[in-house]
């Protein structure tokens, strides 16, 4: 009898699949500093429903650059430890504020520790999914990002940033172009403030 029940709880355990197990936070931590430079197409969701789609360019650490598609035509490059926002209809300067307010700042960090004390404040598992919520824990006030992650490899798949007003940008990304080279002046808000006529 015990071997009959034993038969068929082997039966039933290889017959039903594996659980997806919640990634662990330090191998999350392993594999966002090992991400030096990626490409993805991405798909923008903004708060209040409207969708734009472009390319990701990330430089780590402190360097990212969204080139959106047309009509938008917008163009956002943090770099230098600032963020520039250039609007291709208006005849201003890039509007500009420091990375480190932003909570994208916690995964282009040189060195991403999301076992740091307060910095995680959520950490689940979501059907194949990890979800990571993290904050800055000197200035939890400057919002927090939510990371969704797969596993098997282990890979990013969106982020969903809170800002320090409460608006909320998805930001869902397609498969991601490693290792490639990248040229420094793609990061750089001076050059391209200087290319649209701003000096």
């Amino acid at each position: 009898m015990i071997k009959a029940l034993a038969a068929i709880a082997l039966w039933t355990a290889l017959a039903m699949p594996a659980l997806a197990q919640k990634i662990p936070l330090n191998e999350l931590s392993s594999y966002l500093n090992g991400l030096e430079t990626a490409k993805s197409t991405f798909t923008q969701v903004n708060e209040d429903g409207t969708i734009s789609t472009g390319t990701i360019y990330i430089r780590r650490p402190g360097r990212v650059r969204f080139e959106y598609d047309p009509p938008d035509n917008n163009l956002v490059i943090a770099g230098g430890g600032q963020v520039a926002v250039f609007d291709p209809k208006s005849n201003v300067p890039p509007e500009q504020y420091p990375l480190k307010r932003t909570p994208l700042n916690l995964i282009l960090e040189r060195n991403v520790n999301l076992g740091r004390a307060k910095m995680v404040t959520g950490h689940s598992q979501d059907d194949a999914k990890t979800l990571v919520r993290a904050q800055d824990p000197e200035h939890p006030e400057y919002g927090n990002i939510q990371l969704v992650f797969t596993a098997n490899p282990t890979e990013l798949r969106q982020w969903i940033i809170t800002d320090d007003s409460g608006t909320q940008t998805t930001v869902i990304l397609g498969e991601l172009e490693k290792g490639i080279n990248m040229q420094p002046s793609l990061f750089s808000i001076t050059r391209e403030a200087q290319k649209r006529g701003f000096n």
